[in-house]
């Protein structure tokens, strides 16, 4: 865990591998080249937000907090969702509960129609719950990518619980090829916006929030970290 260069570091150290303890299967998921451990050196190379992630919002952004690996209960099934890193931002007089979900070439995981395969009672309130949340229909809802969903959906719930003034996701990529980008744009249009590549695209929840989206390309020379 690390806060921005104004603030003390959490942890005492900011050390990417500081990340690696905090995964759920910390040697399976912790390799070269892949999301997780990308992620942990991109950020902790940073001198607050990452540039790619800074363009986003522009010069007045800056990084009050961030956990990597932060866990946000969701009603239903028998885990939290964890989220790659949660960050707390200013940006123009305002606060953002922002979720990073870190990607090289990995997927998004099941569809909500894969993941609802014989799904239990839990499994049903967990989806009815996220989709009320984020203000989905059913219909279309089975070929989103159901990490997203609940990815998203914690955005939102920790803006209300930090009482921020906005939400916002976006997927750190740094792959070549942009892989599963498709998948991000058919969930951001069931939400009602429209996405490019590194820029925010802005709708807003049910309770009135700002929520904010955007697919920001990592720098590749952190594959290699």
């Amino acid at each position: 865990m690390f806060a921005s260069p104004q603030l003390h570091h959490v942890t005492g150290h900011d050390r990417p591998q500081s990340w690696q303890g905090l995964l759920a299967d910390p040697e399976k998921h912790w390799r070269i080249g892949f999301s997780a451990r990308t992620l942990a050196h991109a950020w902790e190379s940073a001198n607050g937000l990452p540039p790619e992630i800074s363009c986003l919002f522009g010069d007045s952004a800056e990084l009050l907090l961030a956990l990597p690996e932060h866990k946000v209960d969701v009603p239903g099934g028998s885990r939290p969702s964890q989220t790659d890193l949660f960050a707390l931002l200013r940006w123009n007089g305002r606060t953002v509960a922002l979720a990073v979900e870190g990607k090289v070439d990995e997927p998004f995981g099941p569809t909500v129609g894969e993941w609802l395969d014989a799904a239990s009672d839990g499994k049903r309130l967990r989806l009815d719950y996220l989709r009320r949340v984020l203000g989905l229909r059913n219909d279309g809802l089975s070929n989103l990518r159901y990490q997203l969903l609940h990815r998203t959906a914690s955005a939102v719930i920790e803006a209300d619980r930090f009482r921020t003034d906005d939400a916002a996701t976006i997927v750190h990529s740094f792959s070549s090829t942009g892989a599963w980008f498709d998948a991000f744009e058919a969930f951001a249009g069931q939400i009602g916006v429209c996405v490019e590549k590194d820029r925010l695209a802005t709708t807003t929840t049910p309770n009135g929030k700002n929520l904010h989206l955007a697919w920001a390309t990592g720098d590749r020379r952190f594959l290699a970290a």
